[in-house]
């Protein structure tokens, strides 16, 4: 039997899983490496500990599956979108990667709306706005700031592609990864020349863009050895991680979103025709399905909020959780089931490190609005999933007014195991959610695209329509569907009012 495997470079760990032509699931394994934050907002990590984590997952998988690596005929790449890997003349690694949540770029994102001539130039030439996230205004950074290392620079390549540089020596990516890079002509699903030349940037800094099944390369000699799989194995495109968490939960199709509860929160959806929002609320990226797109919005701190909260508010939780040998987030999640709904007029803005999407404010920040002396701590964790949950709904009440049509919405992410937040979801959003028997992520839709590429299946849709089956559904509460539409109201509001509160914060702790 032959198998795939699927690899993504995520911002904690390589994952890979070992599948077998069927798409059963024989193996997984997990390499963990740090991330480096040497200034305040700024968020790195070194490439070499991504191809250690690669290297090192791959051969636990293929241990922990007992299958030999001559076994494997494709292999499939996901990763960490937005990153910025410098490379010299030479393929070598310049610098530390800047990531997708670090935050020095505003300045150069500013730069790059003037240079384009304003937003809506802007967005015509690339169909999104300029985040501090996104590839483009860290390129102007080492610019900016670097000059040395930005006069070395001969490649620029996002993180799985270069995983794919060492896998093969061929410098190349696809469109869903690149459409994140601001430099992509998302309409035309190629490079941006109008952009580049206003950007003063030599196109040849970027490598080839191919479709995201394309067979880019094969597994070159040395690769073959530390990984240990044949040389000559082919290795699709692939996708960037969310991209290829939709392949991985099959929302390939009209009317399917999914809605990813991680330490981000992304609500993604499919769309045969390629919108853009006017004012650059969403994102519009090409998918991974050949000739059409996916509108995706993106909250920087969705599990990460309560992540934040847990940690430093759930001491006595923590310790009763050891004491009983459960999960923290267990004892959290019973809480805030046991409160009412709608918090007792508390809402929580989760804006911890900044807001992405519908926003765009780096300078947002976290707050609880409404407390009353009535407040416990049960009541503060509820507000805070709802206001996850409010923030995630903004931008899929953006989608729907752009034509999207949610009829289903599949649900994923650790957040996702909560049968409470679950629920929450299908209440707030007023829509019947369900779950698939897919629970491997973006590393799934990695090895879709590698049987793909290898030839398993004919195409993304068919091999998802072949393997990918939904296996429970949450049915919405029509009672409380009322009820969170008055308690939704005042949400989006709290945020415009605070705005320019948080920009004034910003300067007295010099972020302006």
């Amino acid at each position: 039997m032959a198998y795939l495997l699927g690899i993504d470079v995520g911002t904690s760990g390589a994952k890979t899983i070992l599948c077998d032509e069927k798409g059963g699931i024989a193996a997984e394994a997990v390499a963990e490496y740090p991330v480096y934050a040497p200034k305040p907002g700024w968020s790195e990590q070194d490439p070499a500990d991504w191809w250690k984590g690669v290297a090192a997952s791959v051969g636990k998988a293929l241990k922990l599956g007992k299958v030999k690596g001559s076994a494997v005929a494709g292999i499939g790449l996901s990763g960490q979108m937005h990153g910025s890997v410098f490379l010299d003349k030479s393929g070598q690694v310049i610098r530390k990667a800047l990531l997708w949540n670090d935050q020095r770029t505003g300045r150069e994102c500013d730069e790059i709306v003037k240079r384009a001539g304003g937003l809506p130039k802007l967005l015509k030439m690339v169909a999104n706005p300029a985040f501090t996230g996104f590839t483009a205004p860290k390129i102007l950074w080492l610019r900016n700031n670097e000059k040395k290392n930005f006069d070395r620079v001969r490649k620029v390549l996002l993180p799985k592609d270069y995983i794919r540089y060492l896998l093969t020596g061929e410098y190349a990516t696809e469109v869903s990864d690149a459409s994140g890079t601001l430099l992509l002509d998302v309409a035309k699903r190629a490079w941006s020349k109008e952009l580049l030349s206003k950007l003063q940037l030599d196109p040849d800094i970027l490598p080839p863009v191919f479709e995201s099944q394309v067979v880019s390369g094969v597994v070159n000699a040395e690769a073959a050895r530390a990984l240990g799989v044949p040389a000559g194995t082919p290795v699709a495109g692939g996708g960037g991680d969310q991209a290829m968490g939709a392949v991985g939960n099959g929302v390939v199709r009209k009317g399917v979103v999914s809605s990813m509860l991680g330490t981000s929160g992304v609500v993604f959806a499919y769309t045969d025709k390629m919108e853009t929002d006017p004012r650059g609320r969403i994102h519009t990226f090409c998918h991974a399905v050949p000739g059409v797109w996916h509108m995706m919005s993106c909250m920087l701190s969705a599990g990460g909020m309560l992540q934040w909260f847990r940690d430093v508010l759930c001491r006595e939780e923590i310790a009763e959780a050891g004491r009983r040998k459960v999960d923290p987030y267990a004892i959290m999640d019973a809480m805030a089931a046991g409160a009412p709904l709608g918090a007792e007029g508390l809402y929580c803005l989760p804006y911890l490190t900044g807001e992405r999407t519908p926003h765009a404010d780096p300078y947002a920040r976290g707050c609880f609005i409404g407390l009353t002396p009535r407040h416990d701590k049960a009541l503060m964790i509820r507000a805070a999933i709802e206001g996850i949950t409010f923030g995630m709904r903004d931008s899929l009440d953006i989608m729907r007014g752009m034509g999207v049509k949610a009829s289903e919405i599949r649900l994923s992410g650790g957040g996702a195991k909560s049968a409470f937040w679950s629920q929450l979801h299908a209440d707030v959003y007023g829509v019947d959610c369900c779950f698939t028997n897919s629970s491997a992520g973006s590393a799934y839709g990695a090895m879709i695209m590698g049987g793909v590429g290898a030839g398993v299946w004919k195409s993304v849709p068919q091999a998802c329509d072949a393997v990918i089956k939904t296996v429970r559904r949450v049915k919405k509460n029509p009672k409380a569907v009322r009820e969170y539409e008055r308690v939704y109201k005042p949400f989006g509001a709290l945020y415009e009012s605070l705005k320019g509160n948080f920009r004034e914060i910003a300067k007295v702790n010099g972020l302006l």
